[in-house]
């Protein structure tokens, strides 16, 4: 990419991978991209867990009812959880930290995919947190904000039009109701 917005237009959340891995150092890269993301009065209250065993992302890919496929597929998955102690800010914190994985493998070339977990249930009611945690000996004391799946694209999208961005959506000095 030339620029970040570039990258931008071009960036997706990608479902979709092939069997290739992705290279060690590329796998650094995407956590240092984490670890170098901005927190809330720099408190870091984030910890992440790499996962690229095809039994681990398979059984956290049943974490929830819909939306998990991405974890089943992918090279490797990054849980985002977070001390809520440490942060008022924990789910931005979190959120924060997903999202410059995801402009780094961007960056990269390579696909990611933000898969919800908190508040989020499997098809039997139990939390998906519960089924993350208890798969991976997650402390309680964690909340888990997502996993973001991480691999090489099996699917093409197009870039984002410019035009058809959301300008209606952008209010200059106060509230102005469009009708």
């Amino acid at each position: 990419m030339d620029n970040l917005h570039q990258l931008l237009l071009e960036r997706h959340s990608i479902r979709r991978y092939t069997d290739a891995p992705v290279d060690a150092d590329d796998v650094r890269l995407i956590l240092q991209a984490a670890l170098l993301s901005p927190s809330s009065k720099s408190k870091r209250p984030w910890q992440f867990v790499i996962v690229e065993n095809r039994d681990t992302l398979a059984r956290l890919a049943e974490c929830k009812d819909f939306g998990t496929k991405p974890i089943g597929t992918c090279a490797f998955g990054v849980v985002v959880a977070v001390d809520a102690a440490e942060s008022d800010c924990f789910v931005e914190d979190a959120s924060i930290a997903a999202a410059f994985m995801h402009l780094q493998a961007a960056e990269l070339g390579l696909g990611s995919c933000w898969i919800q977990v908190r508040n989020r249930f499997a098809a039997d009611g139990t939390p998906a947190e519960d089924i993350v945690r208890e798969t991976l000996g997650i402390p309680e004391n964690l909340t888990i904000e997502c996993i973001v799946t991480v691999g090489h694209k099996d699917e093409q999208r197009r870039p984002v039009d410019p035009d058809k961005l959301l300008w209606e959506k952008v209010h200059i000095e106060r509230w102005r109701q469009i009708e």
